[in-house]
């Protein structure tokens, strides 16, 4: 095991040593400082927080009190009344359309709320759906940041239906022309570039296609949302243009049309985030699992940690045994909901009792299997905050 690794557990044990697993803890150390490194490769522009990557309000309120860091992107509507509520923040940009009534009829009635939060839009018909009232409702496009190099080729996320300029155009003047509306922003999420790592572990082909269609989609995307924003300052005064993601920063923050850019999963640092050749956050975000039994000389097995993250199915969702260092899954069972065995140089030397220190593929997600976090700091725990989980909320 490498000293670092040796001395993270060592501390992780130190400051645990009195709970019983399952239970999350975020290193506060690493937080921080992926924190201020996130806020460094922004180069001055803001950072919007993506609570979804997050889930903690104590974090989503640490995070936003540090220099650079301002407003939420949130992920449903009623999650962006509640933090609106709660007072974590004053600007709120709700990253999807919503088709949630009783949120929406809150929003069109209650100024407060109207004045905090933004929804998200990609169609006229969006916005049928918004009760009429005297309140100006805050509204931002989503425009495709998708590479389609060729006919029927679709490289990147598919979210909205908004992808040229003309479009961008005629959509910001319908909503322009509808009463009780205000257009204050463009956000595009660049996912082809900021989510996929170009250097995933063991995979040289698939990294070498990754950078290359990354090379091109650049350049693409930045002509493209130069244009787009220019046309729809023809008809609204736009507070904020969005874009990127952690996986791209800097690159986005480089783009002149680009106010703000959105960075979450840069705070937990997740596995995934390992397949990155511009910058790795460290690794902030970990649960633990129980090794209860011993099924053979090479083999430890953990009650639980089946903790799998959303997306394509395929390996990179499991979560990955961190701690002690030299554990791999096995390809048959993989992380199990009630079992987990797990094989490599670092099984032979666990017993029942010891513990192994996950870390999830993804971010926020992890905080949706407890009900809180415990904070640590060196080698002791110095605090801990509940997840929306348990403040009793499961939004998606």
């Amino acid at each position: 095991m490498s000293n670092a690794r040796a001395a993270q557990r060592e501390r992780f044990e130190r400051a645990t040593a009195d709970l019983d697993p399952p239970f999350a803890l975020v290193d506060l150390d690493a937080f921080d400082a992926n924190s201020k490194a996130l806020v460094a490769r922004a180069s001055g522009k803001p950072l919007r927080a993506p609570s979804k990557s997050i889930r903690v309000r104590a974090l989503i309120d640490r995070a936003l009190a540090q220099p650079g860091w301002h407003g939420i992107m949130a992920f449903t509507l009623p999650e962006a009344i509640w933090l609106a509520e709660q007072g974590t923040a004053d600007d709120i940009l709700v990253a999807y359309p919503t088709a949630d009534r009783a949120a929406l009829h809150r929003l069109a009635a209650e100024e407060k709320l109207a004045a905090k939060i933004t929804i998200m839009v990609d169609s006229v018909e969006q916005l049928d759906l918004v009760p009429q009232s005297d309140l100006l409702k805050r509204v931002c496009i989503d425009l495709d940041a998708s590479w389609r190099p060729l006919s029927k080729v679709h490289i990147g996320v598919r979210r909205s239906p908004i992808h040229s300029v003309k479009q961008a155009g005629a959509l910001a003047a319908a909503i322009a022309n509808k009463p009780g509306f205000r257009l204050v922003g463009l956000m595009s999420y660049e996912a082809q570039i900021a989510g996929l790592g170009d250097a995933p572990p063991g995979r040289p082909v698939r990294g070498a296609l990754i950078r290359a269609i990354q090379a091109r989609s650049m350049p693409e995307l930045l002509a493209r949302r130069a244009a787009v924003v220019a046309e729809v300052r023809r008809h609204a005064d736009l507070e904020f243009v969005n874009g990127g993601g952690t996986g791209s920063v800097a690159a986005t923050a480089a783009d002149p049309s680009v106010t703000e850019v959105a960075a979450g999963s840069g705070l937990f640092g997740p596995w995934l985030f390992d397949g990155y050749r511009t910058w790795r956050p460290q690794p902030a975000a970990f649960y633990a699992m129980s090794v209860v039994r011993r099924p053979d000389a090479h083999t430890a097995t953990v009650l639980g940690g089946g903790w799998i993250a959303s997306g394509e199915t395929s390996p990179t969702r499991q979560p990955l045994p961190w701690l002690p260092e030299g554990l791999k899954l096995i390809g048959t069972e993989g992380a199990g909901e009630v079992q987990t065995p797990l094989v490599g140089p670092g099984a032979s030397g666990l017993r029942p009792g010891d513990r192994v220190y996950f870390r999830h593929s993804k971010a926020g997600e992890l905080c949706e299997h407890v009900n809180e976090v415990h904070l640590v700091r060196g080698d002791k725990i110095v605090d801990v905050v509940p997840t929306y989980r348990g403040e009793g909320h499961a939004f998606l």
